[in-house]
């Protein structure tokens, strides 16, 4: 499986953002990609007051978009993050996931809220404008099981953990790490997640732009289940191809059963009913 991770930057005019989302895609189905990742809130500003501006309802303008563009080039997308309003007022920060039909396949809400205020660096606080949402998600493709979060669950273990106990090959994660974290954690999360479950990881990021409130770290990546890293972009906007091979997975398990080796009898993980 080819997939793509577009790092994009993001502007003001959330059409414009539609547009060169849109073109990258496009750019990605030439190299022959099977699935092209966006960027977290790929369409709107990453700042609290902006998300319920742009917020849009499942089905609205930026779903559209992305379900159309999935039918017209046959390929999976995945589709960064975006702020959605949903039921009663609230608004979440989104991903949705599209076949080559342009059918939506998966739906992610962030489900941990970047609430964080690091001493003389980054302070930031989702949950002034946005819900948390409850459900792990995996969706299903013919190379396989693919699992989602967004950003800040990478840090939660329980939840990739659960992802690959069922069955998930790959975690794709839409981030937009900042100039504190990222730095400092974004290799080692994903590096970390890929050899914690021997599953893929990919997180793609927003450009970097110096002049945004918010100024996200970039560096998009993909990691094996060796913990090797694939492929690592630099700040700027660009496009990574990253070639999987599913194969590898069986591979490393055999050789190093990490899986098989959890102590069921003592301890045990699962969703919650």
């Amino acid at each position: 499986m080819k997939a793509a991770l577009l790092q994009m930057s993001v502007s003001e005019s959330k059409q414009q953002n539609i547009e060169k989302a849109i073109s990258f895609l496009e750019q990605s189905k030439k190299e022959c990609a099977d699935i092209a990742i966006l960027p977290e809130m790929f369409c709107c500003p990453y700042a609290t007051e902006k998300f319920p501006l742009y917020a849009e309802q499942q089905g609205d303008t930026v779903w559209q978009a992305l379900s159309q563009t999935a039918k017209k080039l046959n390929m999976y997308i995945v589709g960064g993050s975006m702020p959605e309003k949903g039921e009663n007022g609230a608004v979440y920060n989104t991903c949705y996931a599209f076949d080559r039909k342009g059918k939506q396949i998966a739906k992610h809400r962030k489900m941990h809220l970047f609430d964080i205020n690091v001493s003389g660096g980054q302070y930031f606080k989702e949950s002034d404008t946005l819900t948390a949402g409850n459900e792990i998600t995996i969706f299903h493709t013919e190379f396989g099981k693919i699992g989602i979060c967004i950003c800040y669950d990478i840090r939660f273990t329980e939840l990739s953990r659960i992802m690959a106990l069922e069955g998930a090959n790959i975690i794709i994660v839409p981030g937009a790490f900042n100039m504190t974290t990222g730095p400092a954690h974004w290799e080692i999360l994903f590096r970390t997640r890929a050899l914690d479950n021997q599953v893929y990881t990919i997180g793609v990021a927003p450009a970097r732009q110096q002049y945004s409130n918010y100024i996200s770290y970039g560096n998009s990546i993909a990691v094996s289940p060796w913990g090797k890293v694939l492929t690592r972009l630099s700040e700027k906007e660009e496009i990574a191809y990253c070639d999987i091979d599913l194969k590898e997975i069986n591979k490393v398990r055999k050789q190093l059963p990490i899986l098989a080796h959890r102590r069921s009898d003592i301890y045990t993980l699962k969703r919650k009913e």
